[in-house]
């Protein structure tokens, strides 16, 4: 149990302590969801539980507000799944081991799930809650958001009759997001030929970068880990073959890791100190480079190699494009989120984002000819739309005046590159008004993910504010 100073509001933490206990990944989320349906039932809620394991949950308005319009409360039940090397927590079973540090809750070698279990438990205690003031609530409880929006793609949103719409899903208290950038999930496959192994084989691991969200961390200079050793590999002026190589866990985390297995007549460890005393690394951490003889009997032919440093150093990566309305902006991108070999081929899988549809679309085109032309194959899958901003709306209007009332100071509104299921709701509800917040969390999507304690109570407490405004 989270041990913590503030007795207010403690309930949303007992529950959030309690969602972290329970294995809950993207893929993984029928036990939560099941959670929270017998939670509803619990507190007398109606409650719809579909085969994606989505749930929404209804809470009648309360007196006074029967005729205000409803309101939809919404965050999503996944997590990323990162952890460090040599944690020993398995993900599809094993719950967190969550701790307070100071103003943060953070988890011991592992990711948190602040994003987005925070939303889960605040919303829950808020509809476990009969003294707040509120009009009819529409709680949605989503699931495969961090691997494509799945379960928002795949809502029956007639079951709604709201139109104003608050994502807890941001990482940034004071900061409303009104417009996000769509997506997608593009899979690479190349065909590679094996042989056998004449040579003595040294496994190159990259440890220790920063690592960090694919759309918000993007912007920061991050170095992604599979490309590093890509450039490390086409660094080396000796003959190599390569056995094996792989690096990342999620398409939308930036890689903190990779490694690959060569093999060669010649120790490559000098030459990886030489690049790597040589490489600027003043936006990221100085990675730990490791070299250790192993044995090996099988590698890639030469032309298989080549295959493979060829595209790792040529691959599009990162940021392609800025936003030349909005200064700051990231517009278009994509992440080498995983790369790794298996049998006979090098797979690679994407996080493509752009708030022009267009763009993000001829991005995967452009994939797809780098691709064809080294003779492999290019899938897309789990596109998103991106969330166009609301001229008029007054659900933002509302919470803008209450933030002003609540701190004396201007809310920020602003645009994201990262994507959010308000896009996905907003095709599918027309006239859609939303704005998604949520408390100040730092390195999401990397094992030093935080969330703080005192901006979550700040959050809550506007929260329930703004339901009293409406």
């Amino acid at each position: 149990m989270l041990n913590l100073k503030q007795e207010q509001h403690k309930r949303f933490f007992e529950i959030f302590d309690k969602l972290c206990s329970i294995p809950h990944g993207s893929g993984n989320t029928k036990a939560i969801s099941d959670f929270c349906a017998q939670f509803a039932k619990e507190s007398g809620l109606s409650v719809y539980q579909d085969e994606l394991n989505n749930v929404v949950i209804k809470k009648p308005a309360t007196k006074g507000f029967e005729t205000h319009e409803p309101i939809i409360l919404q965050g999503h039940l996944d997590m990323v799944c990162e952890k460090e090397q040599g944690c020993k927590i398995d993900f599809e079973k094993d719950g967190l081991e969550i701790y307070v540090d100071g103003d943060y809750i953070t988890a011991n070698g592992t990711t948190l799930g602040g994003d987005d279990g925070i939303a889960v438990a605040m919303v829950l205690a808020i509809l476990e809650d009969k003294k707040l003031s509120h009009p009819e609530i529409e709680a949605v409880f989503t699931t495969d958001e961090e691997t494509g929006m799945y379960g928002a793609d795949g809502l029956d949103t007639s079951l709604l009759n709201g139109k104003m719409f608050i994502n807890i899903d941001s990482e940034n208290e004071g900061v409303f997001t009104v417009s996000c950038a769509g997506g997608a999930r593009a899979q690479i496959n190349l065909p590679l030929i094996s042989q056998e192994n004449n040579f003595s084989a040294y496994e190159i691991t990259v440890d220790g970068l920063l690592g960090g969200h694919s759309g918000v961390e993007i912007d920061k200079g991050r170095i992604n880990a599979n490309i590093l050793l890509g450039e490390i590999l086409n660094s080396f002026t000796f003959n190599y073959l390569i056995s094996e190589i792989s690096g990342g866990l999620k398409d939308n985390a930036i890689p903190r890791s990779a490694r690959c297995i060569i093999c060669s007549n010649e120790n490559p460890k000098e030459a990886i100190n030489n690049f790597v005393n040589n490489f600027s690394f003043e936006n990221d951490n100085k990675p730990q480079v490791t070299v250790k003889e192993i044995s090996c009997n099988k590698c890639f032919s030469k032309e298989s190699s080549l295959l493979i440093v060829y595209f790792l150093n040529n691959v599009p990566n990162g940021i392609q494009k800025m936003s030349s309305d909005i200064k700051g902006l990231v517009q278009t991108s994509l992440n080498l989120g995983i790369l790794n070999t298996k049998g006979n081929k090098l797979e690679a899988s994407f996080a493509v984002r752009s708030s022009v549809n267009s763009e993000r679309n001829q991005l995967i085109e452009t994939l797809k000819s780098f691709v064809d032309d080294l003779g492999g194959t290019v899938s897309a899958h789990g596109f998103y739309p991106a969330w166009e901003y609301k001229k008029d709306s007054k659900l933002r209007q509302v919470m803008c005046d209450t933030y002003k009332k609540l701190y004396n100071a201007e809310a920020t509104v602003e645009a994201i590159h990262a994507g959010l299921e308000c896009g996905l709701f907003g095709e599918k509800i027309k006239g859609l008004d939303a704005v998604s917040i949520g408390p100040n969390m730092c390195d999401i999507h990397t094992p030093g993910e935080k969330l703080s304690i005192s901006s979550s109570i700040r959050v809550y407490e506007f929260l329930c504010e703004v339901l009293k405004n409406l």
